[in-house]
């Protein structure tokens, strides 16, 4: 019985740092994407997605020396490589997205992800998902439905294009969940090696020498993509996909203050009121992952 009540506290413990990770995650992603969007003002995509991958790749280089042997035995070498397309053509698009969209906007759409990803996890990796959480999820939904306003006008090619990056992204997430046995820096490498090629196909058509400025710029998207990404990818190794997703409806807070304070962009009261009811939904996913959480750990009955 001792045993059940420990391993059902451990589950407690890693459900909520795989939260806190994903909160953590989202804050630095958010950072990188404001950056993004800034130097996709004067660059390519294509040039962004190289010069980020580089500077993520070269941070990345002690972990990837230590660890190489690991490289040459990849899990699940097939889904692996799915994996670094999805996460590619999901950078990609969120980049090329943002080149045309308000950041608020871009994130707006990317927030239909959680959708997506509870919808795959219960049905993919057999995780269960109480009615709450898919009530809740839902409710957050909604709360982006209003923030967006979508009508004739929003649905554009740069919406579409944002929003099969959504699709891209959730499908990510859901096969990240289910490689959690890879080692974190094989998971990041990977990634960044994706993009990496994906720009060095793309830069020399378009290549535009950056300042010093800018350059250090690049580095630091690179730098705090790096971040970023292990923290999330360590979130969905502790908890199950459809508990720590949606928690990336939090990119909304970052995105409205990112626009703000660096691009100049004022929220509607249409993204205000959407933004409370997707934090409302987010919280209370939050405790009752608590809640639950403390009866498995009380009341677990003996094995």
């Amino acid at each position: 019985m001792f045993a059940t009540i420990s391993t059902a506290a451990d589950n407690r413990a890693a459900r909520l740092a795989g939260i806190g990770l994903m909160l953590a995650g989202i804050c630095m992603f958010s950072c990188g994407d404001a950056i993004g969007k800034f130097l996709v003002g004067t660059y390519s995509v294509g040039q962004l997605m190289l010069l980020r991958a580089c500077a993520a790749l070269l941070l990345l280089s002690p972990s990837i020396w230590r660890h190489r042997a690991e490289f040459l035995q990849l899990e699940r070498p097939v889904l692996q490589v799915i994996r670094v397309v999805l996460s590619t053509l999901e950078v990609a698009a969120f980049f090329w997205a943002a080149a045309y969209l308000p950041l608020a906007d871009v994130i707006t759409y990317y927030l239909a992800c959680p959708i997506f990803v509870t919808a795959g996890s219960a049905i993919f990796l057999r995780e269960p998902v109480g009615w709450r959480r898919w009530s809740a999820v839902v409710v957050g939904f909604c709360g982006v439905l209003i923030a967006l306003q979508p009508s004739a006008q929003t649905i554009t090619w740069p919406a579409l294009i944002a929003l099969c990056g959504s699709a891209s992204f959730a499908a990510l997430m859901l096969i990240t969940r289910s490689l959690r046995g890879a080692p974190d820096v094989v998971l990041a490498t990977t990634q960044f090696m994706g993009t990496f090629t994906f720009g060095a196909i793309l830069t020399p058509l378009t290549w535009l020498t950056p300042s010093l400025r800018d350059l250090s710029f690049f580095f630091l998207a690179g730098g705090v993509s790096v971040v970023a990404l292990l923290c999330v990818n360590r979130s969905l190794k502790l908890a199950p996909a459809s508990v720590v997703v949606p928690y990336q409806y939090s990119m909304i807070i970052w995105a409205v203050m990112f626009g703000y304070a660096v691009f100049g962009e004022l929220p509607s009261v249409a993204t205000i009121v959407g933004a409370a009811i997707i934090i409302a939904a987010g919280l209370y996913i939050f405790l009752r992952e608590q809640k639950l959480g403390k009866i498995e750990a009380e009341v677990s009955p003996p094995v």
